[in-house]
């Protein structure tokens, strides 16, 4: 689990089943003193979560798989929880 700042969203006409239904956002891990850590991640959100928020996020790919239900899904990373201001 890392904590992440949302810095866009993603729009895709095509994308996996699996995906359908769940918001795509564009985050940016965060490190010491929220400076960027790593490059920024797809992520799928159902918490809500608007860009310049806070978030949790996890890279447990057999986390997401259990949420979105399907084994094959080729989404790794998904928020947990807002973080408050």
């Amino acid at each position: 689990m890392q904590v992440a700042k949302i810095i866009g969203r993603a729009t895709s006409t095509v994308k996996h089943p699996s995906l359908q239904g769940w918001k795509l956002l564009i985050a940016q891990p965060l490190g010491v003193n929220d400076k960027p850590d790593g490059a920024p991640q797809l992520i799928i959100d159902g918490l809500g979560a608007a860009q310049g928020d806070r978030v949790v996020i996890t890279s447990d790919g057999k986390t997401v798989r259990e949420t979105v239900k399907a084994e094959d899904s080729p989404i790794r990373y998904m928020s947990l929880g807002l973080v408050d201001p």
